[in-house]
């Protein structure tokens, strides 16, 4: 039997990507190395998750679709009661091209995730750079996450800075308490934070007077993502990312408006208690440091 056709390596930039819209025809065309119309989405599967960290007044509730490509799990979040049954039957078996083209915006997320995590998984040699996350309770690991999340962003806002926290996690807003930072946290759900604070609705009517926007990657699903960054561009702001949505995509921005990436591919913190791993991309300030205007 002779040995199957060796995969030309991607071709495409890795960073610098200028908008969503670009990034989805070059998958299209075939610019990293593999076309989206031969290669099939081999399993789709919802996950509906709710979640009360002991200790913690209130909880959430999750629901994410992940697709299977290879060895490769793309993944995009949705509000709860928002992903209909379809989302994952029309997606089992369907090519990767279909579904770039799917009505709804979660499965296109999804599609998008699986394809690049399939062509430029989190290895060095894409720009990730490990980090361990060791086993835990839920609690203690979404603490661990909300860690690393904040030592990307610290470096880039000054002492006592102000950071416009988009999709609220209270982890994350406690890590930010404990640097030394404030914060105005927003989230389109509104509500209120595990401390009693008001959760704004509206990014650009709430970014005045901040020094940083940090922001999950649910922005990249429900249509946010593109005003997000040019707002914080126009505003001449850090952008940083805490990904589990779109964790293979949103890393392809950096040098575009986007600053630096906490990628988490499936499997999730929140769904194993064993060890796991989380991928940082973006160098420090000053080395390396991207200036926004893309490629």
């Amino acid at each position: 039997m002779s040995a199957p056709p060796a995969v030309r390596p991607a071709a495409a930039p890795l960073t610098g990507w200028p908008d969503l819209e670009t990034l989805q025809q070059a998958v299209l065309a075939g610019a990293f190395g593999l076309d989206p119309r031969s290669v099939r989405i081999s399993t789709a599967f919802a996950t509906s998750q709710a979640v009360r960290h002991d200790g913690r007044s209130g909880g959430y509730r999750n629901e994410v679709l992940s697709l299977r490509l290879g060895a490769a799990v793309g993944s995009c979040a949705a509000e709860p009661g928002a992903l209909p049954p379809e989302a994952v039957t029309d997606a089992v078996g369907a090519d990767v091209a279909s579904l770039l083209a799917h009505p709804l915006p979660v499965v296109r997320t999804a599609a998008l995730d699986a394809y690049l995590m399939h062509r430029l998984p989190h290895t060095p040699a894409h720009g990730a750079r490990p980090l361990p996350l060791a086993a835990g309770t839920s609690l203690e690991k979404s603490r661990a996450r909300a860690r690393a999340v904040v030592e990307l962003l610290a470096p880039r806002v000054p002492a006592g800075g102000r950071v416009l926290v988009v999709g609220v996690v209270n982890s994350l807003l406690e890590a930010l308490r404990s640097s030394g930072l404030t914060y105005v946290p927003c989230d389109l759900k509104g509500g209120m934070t595990e401390w009693g604070e008001a959760v704004v609705r509206d990014a650009a009517g709430a970014v005045e007077g901040c020094d940083a926007v940090l922001a999950s990657g649910m922005t990249l699903g429900n249509g946010t993502f593109g005003p997000l960054r040019a707002l914080a561009a126009a505003r001449g702001l850090p952008l940083v990312l805490f990904a589990q949505t779109g964790s293979a995509v949103l890393p392809r921005f950096l040098g575009a408006g986007v600053h630096a990436v906490c990628a988490e591919p499936y499997p999730f913190f929140w769904l194993d208690g064993g060890p796991g791993t989380l991928y940082r991309y973006g160098g420090a300030p000053g080395v390396g440091r991207h200036d926004g205007s893309g490629r």
